[in-house]
């Protein structure tokens, strides 16, 4: 039940890092355009607000969403199952606040040109070393002993 539920979280945790690196590829190769507001000032300063603020708001939600989540939660042997599932899905739903932040700002470095897309993808991206998964964490964070 435990290796399962740890590579559904190595799996999501795999496929955040994927979408950002592809879209990086796709734009690098020409794929999608590249700098379609570097000539604009005022798209530029617009997009990169959007990206700034987007961060802002994505970083902390995610990391203060999911310990409030698993607080709200009481683990006991009958719902084990339940207390792993609902793991999984706030799981998700933090790195997926971190997916919105990372892909936007990468898509304002690649439209812009400028350095804050890059930065602001950046802090999105290493926010998501406090959600490498791994059964010692989960077992803690859902407060679980070795004996269940």
């Amino acid at each position: 039940m435990f290796k399962q539920t740890i590579r559904n979280l190595k799996m999501q945790y795999g496929l955040f890092w994927l979408l950002p690196v592809l879209l990086s590829i796709a734009c690098e190769t020409d794929f999608l355009p590249v700098g379609l507001y570097a000539g604009d000032p005022q798209m530029t300063y617009a997009w990169e607000t959007a990206g700034i603020l987007t961060v802002i708001v994505c970083v902390p939600l995610s990391l203060r969403l999911f310990s409030v989540a698993l607080k709200k939660k009481k683990i006991d042997e009958a719902h084990l199952t339940g207390a792993l599932s609902g793991y999984v899905f706030w799981s998700g739903v933090r790195l997926g606040l971190l997916e919105i932040a990372a892909l936007l700002n990468v898509f304002v470095y690649y439209s812009t040109l400028g350095n804050v897309g890059a930065f602001c993808g950046l802090i999105a991206l290493t926010a998501s070393a406090f959600c490498l998964p791994g059964e010692k964490r989960m077992r803690e964070e859902l407060n679980l002993t070795n004996g269940k």
